[in-house]
């Protein structure tokens, strides 16, 4: 190693050294996206200073151009807000690139205009708003990851998107985990190069801690990502934690969680999830507020 660098040719990337003025001028401004989802987006804020002390501010919705991981067990809604999100932003004219790597096309555009009618949203109004890459049907998509990538800018430059689901980014590495961190790593680049909010869904093996960050392919995920959120789920079974949750024994607890965001300021505790007779997906008070019977 020591020959190595003594013998070779200095290479200096001077196009990427930047003052910290110039990176500014570059950098886009802090916007909240809204999700669609109820109680989310006031979790993400930013901080104003006010006769000299700090006071939060909600961003409104997750930092826009960032790229969001969604992990969770099966079962505990990622789907589910991976779509309310898709329909919110189609419902305010954004155009949304959904891949779909775990159900074909058609059964995902099914599942969306279940979700819109949920929403109280007019499909017809949003359909052509939303576009499909059929992965689950295409195993060169799922496999080849140039591939995936060069019909993913062909749709962003036919259609215009700044917003992009991977439904699940699981799926494009399930059998080749050990590959896990340079497949993601990859689609977070292309994310950033353009300029898109992304939510990526991973999914955890069942040796995962529920509420930790990690997904199958191990931390890659949330290492590499701007934002994680985790989902869990608790079937309540001793009558200590039926009376801390304020549930009926045997009945299930959701769970969310930011893990964290290099974007923005969040919210850091536990909160109870619920998932409507509708399909929709609400956050609701902290965990530790239903204990200390504040919520």
């Amino acid at each position: 190693m020591g020959n190595y660098f003594r013998e070779r040719e200095p290479q200096v990337m001077k196009d990427n050294v930047y003052l910290l003025k110039e990176a500014m001028e570059k950098a886009p401004e802090l916007k909240g996206v809204p999700t669609g989802v109820k109680g989310l987006d006031d979790l993400f804020f930013t901080v104003e200073w006010k006769e000299g002390k700090p006071v939060k501010k909600s961003l409104g919705g997750i930092p826009e151009y960032c790229v969001v991981n969604l992990t969770g067990m099966p079962d505990t809604g990622k789907s589910l807000i991976a779509e309310q999100f898709t329909i919110k932003q189609a419902s305010l004219g954004q155009k949304v690139c959904f891949i779909t790597v775990e159900s074909p096309a058609s059964f995902v555009a099914a599942s969306l205009k279940e979700r819109s009618a949920a929403m109280g949203v007019e499909f017809e109004e949003i359909e052509n708003n939303i576009i499909l890459i059929d992965a689950a049907s295409n195993s060169r998509l799922r496999d080849d990851i140039p591939t995936m990538l060069d019909t993913l800018a062909y749709v962003y430059r036919t259609y215009k998107v700044h917003r992009t689901v991977i439904d699940s980014i699981t799926g494009l590495f399930e059998s080749k985990e050990m590959l896990a961190r340079s497949v993601v790593r990859a689609f977070f680049n292309f994310m950033k190069k353009w300029y898109q909010t992304a939510i990526f869904v991973s999914q955890k093996r069942s040796g995962h801690e529920e509420l930790s960050a990690e997904a199958a392919g191990g931390y890659a995920v949330g290492h590499i990502v701007d934002c994680t959120m985790v989902l869990s789920k608790e079937i309540v079974l001793s009558k200590t934690r039926a009376q801390n949750y304020k549930v009926e024994f045997g009945d299930i607890v959701r769970l969310f969680r930011i893990d964290g965001c290099r974007m923005c300021g969040h919210d850091t505790r536990i909160h109870v999830m619920n998932i409507t007779e509708l399909g929709l997906v609400e956050v609701g008070p902290a965990l530790v507020d239903i204990i200390k019977g504040k919520a």
